[in-house]
C-alpha cells in the first residue's frame, strides 16, 4: 500500500469542517447510461487483436502505397489523399501524403484540375496540411459583380468541396466568408439522392474540419461503400483498420473503468456527473493513434478528475470548503488531506495518486520535467474554479473581460492542452511546455470556443439550480442586450476563434505539427458535443450514439 493510501485511511474526519447535505445545492445529474458495460468486455468479448486480420491490413497496406505511384497526375492523388483521410487512414501513410502534397503545393494546377471542385479540394488539403495557399485562386468562379457564378449553383460535388473548404478561412479572406452562405443555401436547395444526399447532410450537419477525425471516419465508410467510385482496397482496409482499433480502445476503457469502479465515485460523491466513459470518448477525439495509449490514458483520468472538481466547485461545495481544498491543491501534499471534509479527501487522494501515476510513467521515460508543468496546469484550474465560486457566493457578475479572464481557465482547455502532451514521447519537449504556459494565440482561441459554446447550450440549466453568472448574463448586464443577441455576438466570437486556430496551424514554423493538432482536436471535440445542447452533461442523448458507434459497434466487412 502506498503511503498516500495509508495516510488516506488514518485520517479522522473533522466533521466542523462538513456543511449538512440539506445547506448544498444540487444539480440532481442523471447516472451513468453505461453502468459496468464496458467494464465487462474483457470477460464477454475478445478484445485480442487478430494477427492474421493484422497481416491482412500490411497486404492492403502496401497495395494503398502501390496506388500513390500509380496516382500520375495532381487530381488522382488529390483525390486518393482525400479518401484516405476522411476513411480515417491517415495515420497509415504520413509519408507518403506529406510528399504528395509537397509536390501539388509546388505544381502550377494542370487545364482538366481547374474546376470548382478540385481547387476547393487542392486548397482544403494544402492548408489542412500547414501550406500557406492563397484563396485567390476561387476569384475565377466569380462574375463581374464579384458574385459566385450562376452555373455553379448545380454543381453539387463542387458546392460541396467548395463548402469544406471554406471552413479552413482565415481572417481577411472574403472571398470564403461569401463562399459559405452561397454553398449552404443552394446544398439546402437541391433535391438529391442517396448516398450523396447523406454526404450533404452529413456536411451541413458537421464539416469535416470541425468534426472528430473518428467519427467522421466512422460516418464516411458507410457512405463511400455507396458510391460508384469507391475503391474496394481503401473499403476494406478502411474497415478492418477500424474494427482493430475499436478493440484498442475498448481495452483501454475496459481499464479504465476498472480504475473509475475502484474509487466508487458514483456512491461515494452522488452529487457529481458520472461520466467517465464520455471522458474517454472526449480524449479518444484528442487522439485515437495506438502509439498515444499512454497519453489517452494519462488525460482521461485527468479529465474525469477536473469534472469532479467541477461539480464540487459548481454544486456541492460551500465557499469555505472550497477555500480549504484549493489550499490544499496548491499546497500539493498528502499532509494537507487532514484538513479536509470527507468527501474531499476522497477526491484528493485520488487526484495525489494520478498525478503519481503519471510521475512513474514520466521518471521511467526520462521526462520527469513534464510533470511540474500538469500541476501548474492542475493549480490554476482550481484556482480558477474558486474565483468563480467567490462570485456565485456573492451573488456577483463580473463585467465580461472580469468573466473571460476567469473563465477561460475554467472551460479546462488550457490544463487540457497541457497535459495532452504530457504522454506523446519525444515529439514533445521542453519548449513546447514553455509555448503552451505562455498561452498561444492558438490556445486561447481553443478555449474561447469551448466557453462560449458551453454558455450557449448550459446556462439555462445552471441558472435554474443556482450557478455563477455565465458569459451570457455577463455580457446583457453589460452591454444591455438580449439574450438573442448575445448569442449572435458569442457564434461570431466562435467564428473568429476558428480562424485565428486556423492561421496558427499553417503558420507556426516552431512548434510540430502533431502538437498543434491535439488543441484543433480540442475545438473538434467541443463543436460537436455542444453543438445542440450539452452533450457532456446530458450524456444520453446525442453523445450516447456517438460513443456506441467508436466504442461498441462492429463494422460488418
Amino acid at each position: 500500500m502506498s503511503t498516500e493510501a495509508s495516510a488516506a485511511g488514518a485520517f479522522v474526519l473533522d466533521q466542523k469542517a462538513a456543511a449538512p447535505d440539506n445547506a448544498r445545492r444540487c444539480a440532481n445529474y442523471h447516472p451513468s447510461i453505461w453502468g459496468d458495460h464496458f467494464l465487462s468486455y474483457a470477460s464477454h468479448h475478445n478484445l485480442s487483436v487478430d494477427v492474421g486480420v493484422e497481416k491482412q491490413i500490411e497486404q492492403l497496406k502496401a497495395q494503398v502505397r502501390r496506388k500513390f505511384v500509380g496516382a500520375n497526375t495532381t487530381s488522382l492523388k488529390l483525390v486518393l489523399i482525400d479518401s484516405i483521410q476522411r476513411l480515417g487512414l491517415a495515420y497509415h501513410f504520413e509519408n507518403q501524403i506529406e510528399q504528395a502534397l509537397e509536390h501539388i503545393y509546388g505544381t502550377p494546377l494542370e487545364e482538366d484540375e481547374g474546376d470548382l471542385y478540385h481547387v476547393a479540394l487542392r486548397f482544403r488539403l494544402l492548408r489542412q496540411q500547414g501550406y500557406n495557399v492563397s484563396c485567390d485562386m476561387f476569384n475565377k468562379f466569380r462574375d463581374d459583380q464579384n458574385k459566385f457564378k450562376e452555373n455553379l449553383t448545380s454543381n453539387v460535388q463542387g458546392l460541396l468541396s467548395l463548402y469544406e473548404a471554406t471552413h479552413i478561412r482565415v481572417d481577411g479572406e472574403d472571398i470564403l466568408d461569401e463562399a459559405l452562405p452561397f454553398t449552404i443555401t443552394h446544398l439546402e436547395s437541391i433535391k438529391l439522392n442517396s448516398p450523396l444526399a447523406t454526404q450533404v447532410s452529413n456536411a451541413l450537419n458537421q464539416p469535416i474540419h470541425m468534426g472528430i477525425p473518428r467519427l467522421e471516419a466512422r460516418k464516411y465508410i458507410t457512405v463511400y461503400q455507396q458510391q460508384m467510385s469507391c475503391d474496394q482496397t481503401l473499403l476494406t482496409l478502411a474497415k478492418l483498420d477500424f474494427n482493430q482499433l475499436q478493440k484498442i480502445h475498448q481495452n483501454e476503457l475496459c481499464e479504465i473503468s476498472r480504475w473509475w469502479k475502484d474509487l466508487d465515485f458514483a456512491t461515494k460523491l452522488p452529487f457529481a456527473r458520472d461520466r467517465v466513459v464520455e471522458c474517454y470518448f472526449w480524449i479518444l477525439g484528442v487522439y485515437f493513434e495506438p502509439q498515444y495509449y499512454l497519453a489517452r490514458r494519462i488525460l482521461t483520468k485527468v479529465i474525469a478528475m477536473t469534472s469532479i472538481f467541477d461539480d464540487i466547485y459548481d454544486v456541492y461545495g460551500t465557499i469555505d470548503e472550497l477555500q480549504l481544498f484549493t489550499k490544499a491543491v496548491n499546497g500539493w501534499d498528502i499532509s494537507n488531506i487532514g484538513q479536509l471534509p470527507e468527501y474531499m479527501q476522497i477526491c484528493y487522494q485520488a487526484l495525489l495518486d494520478v498525478y503519481n501515476e503519471i510521475e512513474e510513467s514520466m521518471n521511467e521515460q526520462g521526462r520527469s520535467y513534464r510533470l511540474y508543468y500538469a500541476k501548474e496546469a492542475m493549480k490554476n484550474q482550481v484556482n480558477a474554479y474558486f474565483m468563480e465560486a467567490k462570485w456565485c457566493s456573492k451573488e456577483y457578475v463580473p463585467t465580461m473581460e472580469e468573466y473571460m479572464q476567469v473563465a477561460l481557465i475554467t472551460s479546462g482547455y488550457t490544463m487540457l492542452a497541457t497535459t495532452s502532451f504530457v504522454g506523446m514521447g519525444d515529439i514533445v519537449t521542453k519548449e513546447t511546455f514553455e509555448w503552451i504556459s505562455n498561452e498561444p494565440k492558438i490556445a486561447k482561441a481553443s478555449a474561447i470556443i469551448c466557453r462560449l459554446m458551453d454558455d450557449m447550450v448550459s446556462h439555462k440549466f445552471e441558472q435554474e439550480r443556482g450557478h455563477v453568472a455565465s458569459g451570457i448574463e455577463c455580457y446583457m448586464k453589460q452591454h444591455g442586450v438580449s439574450e438573442e443577441e448575445v448569442r449572435t455576438e458569442f457564434r461570431k466570437q466562435v467564428t473568429i476563434a476558428w480562424k485565428v486556430i486556423n492561421q496558427e496551424c499553417f503558420q507556426s514554423t516552431v512548434i510540430s505539427n502533431a502538437v498543434l493538432i491535439r488543441i484543433l482536436n480540442l475545438a473538434r471535440v467541443i463543436d460537436v458535443v455542444y453543438k445542440d445542447d450539452d452533450g457532456y452533461t446530458n450524456a444520453g442523448i446525442t453523445l450516447k450514439s456517438y460513443v456506441s458507434s467508436l466504442l461498441i459497434d462492429h463494422i460488418a466487412i
